[in-house]
């Protein structure tokens, strides 16, 4: 990748999450909206055994770090002059995570003098996570639900296109839920139903504290609501192009789900748009996502989920455009 004459204009964003880490380089234009030069995701498992431990793992710090130095060096040869890296909910409370931090300062202060990685609050993350997700929606399609299930923690924000009303992150994500409830290949009738309350439970708090009642459409974003519709699209591979804002009804949302949840390990790894990455924890997000899909039906008489790629990344990047 070479850097262009726009490169005076190019920045860069990374999301750390607790499954997975993105890479962003975009060209802000001169309406102030961007331009994608490269996205890249790897699935780097930084949250590995944090929820038992309270520490995040050394080979989960390095599987991390070598992603960063990859994405450090094609950040070098595009020009990117500004960089913001956020890290989420694995790190928030890591008993070590000044490990990791020295880490990412390093990796980022190659590109940018004095870049350094920082923790943002769930508040920020959710409204990040709404800022990215309906920039190419409609306002007449609003007010707009917007959930980003990741693998520490779930957000769930309300707004329209004037901006977020209400925001709530829920300590429930695909990795967390796995590792506490979902042990079985497959997960027995018992897991999965003790999976089902664990997420009633963590999510009822978000919902007594962001309205739904209001909202018109329901925007998925991350790569749980992404790999769901790349399933119910029936694709032999993944497509990101064919997955950005698909709509899927309430009832293909549940059959996909109750498939992804009820398959062992091989089967999971047989469909060809799941990550390598996901087949472990994908049936944990698929219990996530049907008590999402209950609730935001019985609140708010939602019947579909729009899915979309642009979400935090993007909403990171527009914060420093």
């Amino acid at each position: 990748m070479n850097a262009s004459p726009s490169a005076a204009n190019r920045v860069a964003a990374v999301d750390c999450g607790t499954n997975s880490i993105r890479l962003l380089i975009a060209d802000v234009l001169p309406d102030g909206r961007l331009a994608d030069v490269h996205r890249e995701m790897r699935i780097v498992r930084l949250g590995q055994g944090v929820d038992a431990t309270g520490s995040l793992a050394p080979e989960a710090i390095e599987r991390t770090r070598v992603a960063l130095a990859d994405y450090a060096a094609l950040m070098r040869d595009a020009g990117v002059d500004r960089v913001r890296m956020v890290a989420t909910s694995a790190t928030r409370d890591a008993a070590n995570r000044e490990d990791f931090f020295g880490m990412a300062r390093a990796e980022l202060g190659s590109v940018v003098p004095g870049a350094e990685a920082e923790v943002i609050t769930g508040d920020e993350e959710a409204r990040l996570s709404f800022t990215g997700a309906i920039g190419e929606l409609s306002s007449e399609a609003g007010p707009f639900v917007v959930v980003d299930l990741g693998g520490g923690s779930t957000e769930l924000v309300f707004g329209d296109s004037d901006g977020v009303k209400a925001a709530y992150s829920a300590d429930i994500g695909c990795v967390r839920i796995t590792e506490r409830c979902l042990p079985g290949n497959p997960p027995t009738a018992e897991q999965v139903s003790a999976a089902r309350e664990f997420a009633t439970e963590r999510l009822t708090e978000a919902f007594e504290r962001v309205p739904v009642d209001g909202a018109h459409t329901w925007v998925g974003v991350a790569g749980t609501m992404t790999t769901i519709a790349a399933v119910a699209l029936d694709l032999p591979e993944y497509d990101s192009e064919r997955v950005h804002l698909t709509s899927l009804t309430l009832d293909q949302v549940r059959e996909v789900c109750d498939r992804l949840i009820s398959m062992d390990h091989d089967q999971r790894a047989a469909l060809g748009p799941i990550h390598p990455g996901r087949v472990d924890v994908i049936g944990g997000g698929g219990v996530i996502t049907e008590v999402l899909a209950y609730e935001l039906s019985r609140r708010a008489g939602i019947s579909a989920l729009v899915v979309s790629e642009h979400d935090i990344l993007d909403g990171i990047a527009l914060s420093i455009a």
